[in-house]
């Protein structure tokens, strides 16, 4: 079980008040603008109006004026005044309880609000309720208007508008609106008020921002802590009125929606910005097309933190899938973890969230607040982030990568070259954190690459690098799933490590895990409140070994945020192989489980016909959209098909899983189980070292000695064998160069390489002091490093050992009986028919004058590596001349040829 640290940032709630207390803005690093306490002195109208163009002459005056107050007075006026106008009845409660107080708001607002916003007062009262101190004309303009109530009502309602209109790049003058219809009060009802206060608007941008309405324009922003805020537009700068839980509203009278900013005044500073609430959406429609089908092959794109310019404005776009919340609102260091004024809208049926942050950018922390279909609020880490914290801490991190590519030329050489399963394929597997505890990535990239190159291999494969909150798990338990660690670097620091080994000629494999994820609450695990990553049916959920969670492959956007992440990595980080692991548990809906404990398939099996649809998924994608990439699959059982094409059918009605390669788990063990016994012993276990060819050809097959097989009280690979030091030392050597020569790819754990005789510790890695100089035993150590190093360069010289490695004509046994001797002998063979011959003597005795049957068309053998030699750490018994075969047959050869055979050591030989 992963432990479930707190999110970060503390609490967010105390933080945002402590925040406010300081009035400090951390992503206003924007200039401080000037207080907007000063006003611009409004020009004198002309002394004669008439009483008809009263009202607008009066709304002219005030456009010209310039900078005005939309004070407290005014929207108290609009409050107290019952309109008609909108086909709504604009009634407060002021209005309905005290008409002697609407008049004086009136009075005060014509005699104190010079250039306010226009507010005509239309009265539901007839002209009798109307006051003496009213001219002639105000009773003829509230007749008109009376008898206008119809066409009023029915003009008011085609203009209230509830979408949000984009800010616009060029500033330009507001024009000024016509005489006015009846004005809405611009302060928001009290449904929405409750809705953005509780974090459960779907559609913020509706009510937040500016917004053409009947009378002109309502701008209504919402900002906690905020002492006041000012719209800016062009050189109209207009003080919004406080209406209380940070709200701010105020009704300009202007035709249409400017181009303009917010001021917004804390209690030392004032932040200049854009409004959040005045953009178009920054995810387009074939985005959520693809998205609500399942098909998004870049969903990294579309979904996460994304800082980007969006209608001339920088900043950063946030996405999410959470279909089923009430809610969702950001929070992070930019707005001191208090989301309330950053609600998300939906986008709708897709289950998307979005909002375009203005002003912030990368390297800001961030998580989502999810308000679950119950009211309860969750705050989580993004699914689709690029960057993380370094655990414990949990939260995403805005990224925008920067680094510039140096491998070309590989990415051209590995397009056009051959399958991985027709080229050379060693493997060194690596523990990143741990080969050399305490570097980076950058500082790995100056010694990983020279140290993997030296000894021959082909690829290196790195254990998990996504994101994972617990060290133990050696990132086998993935919250992070687009994320490298941030434990050695940032993921431009992991891309140059990539790009390091790309041009020391190094491919790279990575440890993919689709198959669980942990339970931890600021993670995957019930994401929007309700089953989502996961199976709703609790006995497809679960992970039986592990604790953890398994995927709903059967849900469309589940199975895209997958596929989708194994592109990503092969796109973004010119990853050249996936390794997926656990692919065995993703199968079988038994796995792991009781009777009772499981549900068969609707054909009545137990294969997971889900889990079986998404590899196949994967695996065709992944190969069409990234070419000379391979996927690796860790499959444990004898499922058919995995390394077959996946339009191909199988005897079990199943096309292939579509995988370039699996790794050959049987091989292992018995091969493991044999080299464990003492060699008086191994007669009776002979058929475990050739019992792999009877199923070789099967599959694309990569022979696995992984960190699996050294952990845990298994003993490192050197400690497996029997006998004393020299004997165990002696019997690796054997093993590896069988191995190496066996058909099929090979890959190796960090340490066994140098006969590391302790278990793999990821607290600190392998044991680098066995090979100081200085060490009594460092011989033995750097001879078994020496000899891996020679088997990389034979093996990669000699197209026998891996150019047919899945055509059955490219091996042929010579002898695989001789349990007796603990003698096993086969030819391998190239395109071209050129020979290698392996003889592995895996017992404690030298053989002299051992026969062999032989082919005899080649004239003349020569031994080309002995695991004897005393480089090595051998005993140097070698065959040091050239062999010729005799015409005698042997072995059902027509000719044989007689070798000395080193105890405890394999030959290989090629043609002289």
């Amino acid at each position: 079980m992963t432990p479930r640290p707190t999110p970060s940032g503390s609490d967010p709630k105390s933080t945002a008040k402590k925040a406010a207390e300081k009035a400090v803005t951390k992503k206003a690093s924007a200039k401080k603008a000037e207080p907007v306490a000063r006003k611009t002195p409004a020009k004198k109208a002309p002394a004669k109006k008439t009483a008809v163009g009263a009202a607008a002459a009066e709304t002219a005056r005030a456009v010209k004026a310039g900078a005005e107050k939309v004070g407290a007075e005014a929207a108290d006026a609009v409050k107290a005044v019952a309109k008609r106008g909108g086909g709504e009845k604009a009634v407060t409660k002021k209005a309905a309880t005290k008409k002697t107080g609407a008049e004086k708001a009136v009075a005060k607002k014509a005699l104190v609000r010079e250039a306010a916003v226009d507010k005509p007062a239309v009265k539901k009262a007839t002209a009798k309720k109307t006051t003496a101190k009213k001219t002639a004309a105000k009773k003829t303009a509230a007749k008109k208007t009376a008898a206008k109530k119809a066409t009023t009502k029915k003009v008011a309602a085609e203009k209230a508008v509830a979408e949000p209109v984009a800010a616009r790049s060029t500033p330009a003058a507001p024009v000024p609106a016509p005489p006015p219809e009846a004005p809405v009060s611009p302060a928001l009802d009290a449904g929405d008020r409750e809705r953005l206060l509780s974090g459960t608007h779907h559609d913020p941008h509706g009510v937040l921002g500016a917004h053409p309405v009947p009378g002109g324009v309502a701008f209504r922003v919402f900002r906690p802590y905020a002492l006041g805020v000012t719209v800016v537009a062009g050189d109209v700068r207009a003080e919004l009125h406080d209406d209380g839980d940070g709200f701010f509203s105020g009704l300009l009278p202007l035709q249409e929606v400017p181009s303009y900013r917010l001021l917004v005044s804390y209690e030392e500073t004032v932040q200049d910005t854009a409004d959040a609430y005045a953009f178009l959406p920054a995810l387009g429609d074939l985005d959520l097309h693809l998205i609500g089908e399942g098909r998004h092959e870049q969903l990294w794109t579309a979904l996460g933190a994304q800082p980007m310019t969006h209608q001339g404005e920088t900043g950063t776009r946030f996405t999410v899938w959470a279909p089923n919340a009430r809610g969702v609102r950001v929070a992070g260091t930019f707005n001191f973890w208090d989301p309330s004024a950053f609600a998300m809208r939906s986008l709708g049926s897709t289950g998307v969230w979005e909002l375009f942050v203005p002003g912030v950018g990368e390297g800001e922390l961030y998580k989502f607040e999810i308000t679950r279909p119950d009211g309860s609020k969750t705050l989580r880490a993004d699914p689709l982030a690029r960057r993380t914290e370094v655990p414990p801490n949990t939260s995403s991190i805005i990224h925008a990568s920067h680094h510039e590519w140096q491998d070309a030329e590989w990415l051209a050489n590995r397009a056009a070259g051959a399958p991985a399963h027709e080229a050379p394929f060693s493997v060194y597997e690596v523990h990143l954190p741990s080969w050399r505890p305490g570097l980076t990535y950058r500082q790995l990239a100056e010694q990983l690459p020279a140290y993997v190159k030296d000894l021959g291999f082909t690829h290196v494969e790195l254990m998990p690098v996504a994101e994972h909150p617990f060290g133990g798990s050696w990132g086998y338990q993935v919250t992070g799933f687009y994320a490298p660690t941030a434990r050695l670097g940032t993921p431009d620091d992991f891309k140059y490590l990539i790009d390091a080994l790309h041009q020391a000629g190094i491919g790279v494999l990575m440890d993919w895990v689709p198959a669980h994820f942990p339970r931890d609450d600021w993670a995957l695990a019930e994401f929007d409140g309700r089953t989502l990553y996961e199976h709703e049916d609790p006995l497809r959920a679960a992970h039986p070994d592990w604790g953890t969670l398994e995927f709903d492959y059967g849900r469309r956007e589940v199975r895209n945020f997958l596929v989708a992440n194994a592109i990503y990595w092969c796109e973004e980080f010119h990853i050249d192989g996936l390794r997926v692991d656990a692919v065995a548990s993703m199968l079988y809906l038994d796995y792991s489980r009781e009777p009772g404990q499981w549900v068969p398939n609707v054909h009545g099996g137990r294969e997971n016909l889900d889990a079986v649809d998404f590899l196949q998924e994967m695996n065709a994608t992944v190969y069409r959209r990234v070419p000379g990439v391979v996927t690796i699959a860790e499959e444990s059982t004898a499922w058919d098909g995995v390394t077959r094409a996946t339009h191909h059918m199988g005897p079990g009605g199943f096309g292939g899983l579509g995988f370039g390669l699996k790794w050959n788990m049987g091989w292992m063990h018995d091969s493991l189980d044999y080299m464990s016994h003492e060699p008086v012993h191994r007669k009776y276990h002979h058929h475990e070292m050739t019992f792999s060819m009877v199923y070789a050809y099967s599959e694309n097959y990569v022979l696995p000695i992984s960190h699996d097989e050294v952990v845990h009280g298994k003993r490192s690979l050197v400690s497996k064998m029997p006998g004393d030091w020299w004997q165990q030392r002696a019997n690796l050597r054997a093993y590896l160069a069988f191995m190496w020569a066996h058909p099929g790819k090979q890959l190796l754990f960090m340490g066994q390489e140098f006969a590391q005789g302790a278990e793999w510790s990821e607290a600190h890695g392998p044991d680098w002091w066995l090979l100081d100089p200085g060490y009594g035993a460092e011989a033995d150590h750097r001879g078994v490093r020496d000899l891996v190093r020679d088997l990389n360069v034979v093996y990669r010289h000699t197209p026998a050992l891996w150019q047919r490695d899945t055509d059955p004509s490219g091996f042929q046994w010579i002898v695989g009986d001789a349990s007796e001797d603990n003698v096993f002998a086969f030819l391998r063979y190239d395109a071209d028919g050129s020979p290698l011959l392996a003889v592995s003597n895996l017992s404690p005795v030298v053989r002299p004058g051992y026969r062999l049957g032989a082919p005899d068309d080649v004239p003349a053998w020569l031994e080309t590596l002995n695991t004897d030699t005393g480089r090595y750490g051998g005993g140097d018994v070698t065959n040091p001349d050239v062999i010729k075969p005799d015409p005698q047959g042997w072995h059902g050869r027509p000719a044989s040829i007689q070798l000395t055979l080193p105890p405890l050591a394999t030959v290989w030989l090629r043609p002289a």
